[in-house]
């Protein structure tokens, strides 16, 4: 799977630190899924979040893990909190859950179990075809369907995930969020299609470019659409149909 961090927010004022940041507070007990937004509402980073002892922990992709330290640290200010990062061991599936799994919150994700980097505790998965899993239960991956600096969480899908409290109050990114919810109709998001298709490929309807074809898992696959133009759409030169 992706190599994941935890990044471990601790101190006093941690809790409250992280409702003004993330779009949904971190669960009292198991996991949780939420995000973190830019000012202007785009997509950041997601992860899966817990506690641990009176600690806040995040889990995210390894990659993206330096830059949500890095914009934790700008939020920071006076806060009496600690922002640490750790690699980790993730291991998840979808079959009987291990002693110490959690639940992904998310539809169809199964467990994960979290283990210290060098031990073997958590250490790969079960062989779930997750790309599979996930163009099932149309659930987005950072990189993939999620870019950073440009994606919107609810183009994405992530009030059916659970990735968005709108009865939290404020955090970063909130005003337009709630705003597309409210008072927009979302004429751009995340699909399932079904056809013959590539990732990368464009989607086009009547000559003219719709979207694009993320993740294929057989002959269905995550894409990327404007919902008013899919009539007669397909990705170089086969069909596409909503799945």
């Amino acid at each position: 799977m992706t190599k994941r961090t935890l990044l471990r927010i601790a101190g006093p004022d941690a809790g409250h630190f992280l409702h003004g940041l993330l779009t949904r507070d971190v669960p009292e007990t198991g996991l949780g899924y939420a995000a973190l937004l830019t000012p202007q509402g785009k997509y950041l980073a997601d992860f899966l979040t817990f506690r641990e002892g009176d600690a806040f922990v995040l889990d995210v992709a390894g990659d993206l893990a330096p830059a949500v330290a890095q914009r934790l640290g700008m939020y920071k200010l006076r806060s009496k909190v600690e922002i640490a990062a750790e690699a980790a061991r993730v291991a998840r599936g979808t079959g009987p859950a291990p002693d110490g799994a959690m639940s992904d919150p998310r539809p169809g994700m199964g467990w994960r179990l979290y283990g210290s980097d060098g031990d073997g505790d958590g250490d790969g998965d079960d062989g779930t075809d997750w790309d599979a899993v996930r163009v099932e239960n149309m659930v987005p991956e950072t990189g993939i369907e999620l870019v950073p600096n440009e994606s919107y969480i609810l183009e994405m899908g992530f009030e059916r995930l659970g990735g968005v409290d709108f009865r939290k109050g404020c955090y970063v990114g909130q005003e337009v969020t709630a705003r597309m919810k409210h008072k927009t109709e979302l004429r751009k998001g995340l699909a399932r299609v079904q056809g013959n298709a590539v990732p990368g490929a464009e989607i086009t309807a009547s000559g003219r470019p719709i979207g694009i074809v993320h993740t294929v898992a057989g002959d269905r696959a995550l894409a990327y659409l404007r919902f008013d133009r899919i009539e007669g759409m397909e990705a170089d030169g086969a069909p596409l149909t909503l799945a």
